[in-house]
């Protein structure tokens, strides 16, 4: 018990790298989610179709060797990215083209009647996302998003593998110099858990909260509609 506390005094100080890169990677990924997401609903077919190969092409490939290919191929086309930025990119490209097809799932599971009712409205197609579609979508969408965020967590682990000093690689340095392999990775094992459960938790509230807010808004339209 002693060494497992030990190892944890040594590797929590490495926690808010990995969160770092979490956070980095999950911006990168909110973003190309939710871009390629549209895309693979656009009318414009070659939209559609650029859409579609991102998705596929890292969906289909390892996030290992794309780390790789990042760090160590770029550089050959004059192209030198930091381990940080090459581990958040990737990372951020990987979960963006599985979250885009949450995006994609999540609005064309919506009732067609409500983009009729926008185009009838007569709004643009940037207001009929932003006002009519995606805030519906938004609580198909994030319990998957909720899982994705935790296998990106998990993913950190890859970057030790390109000299980022997080949790990983900080537990490989003191199972080397300490031999203690069980007690290490131990350590290391609960504090990924413990992460992992506070995003979890973190989902749930922003679940139960957005499910009070749509209750709250379909309510007052039923109010409304009734008066009129």
């Amino acid at each position: 018990m002693a060494d497992l506390l030990h190892f944890f005094g040594e590797l929590v100080p490495y926690v808010p790298i990995t969160l770092q890169v979490t956070g980095f990677s999950a911006a990168i990924g909110l973003v190309v989610a939710l871009g390629a997401g549209m895309g693979m609903l656009a009318q414009v077919r070659l939209v559609r179709w650029c859409a579609r190969a991102y998705v596929e092409f890292f969906r289909g490939t390892s996030a290992l060797v794309q780390l790789f290919w990042a760090y160590f191929a770029l550089p050959l086309f004059n192209v030198q990215l930091s381990p940080f930025t090459a581990a958040g990119v990737v990372l951020g490209l990987n979960v963006g083209a599985y979250g885009a097809e949450v995006v994609r799932g999540a609005v064309t599971a919506l009732p067609a009647g409500q983009t009729e009712a926008a185009l009838t409205l007569g709004l643009t197609s940037w207001q009929k996302w932003r006002f009519v579609i995606l805030p519906q979508a938004a609580l198909a969408m994030l319990p998957p998003a909720g899982n994705l965020l935790v296998e990106l967590l998990k993913g950190t682990a890859l970057v030790s593998l390109v000299a980022v000093t997080e949790l990983t690689f900080r537990a490989h340095e003191l199972q080397t110099a300490t031999g203690n392999t069980a007690g290490v990775y131990t350590a290391l094992l609960i504090i990924y858990f413990l992460l992992s459960y506070m995003i979890t938790l973190a989902v749930r509230v922003g679940e139960r909260r957005l499910g009070r807010f749509r209750s709250t808004a379909r309510n007052s339209d039923v109010l409304v509609r009734s008066q009129v």
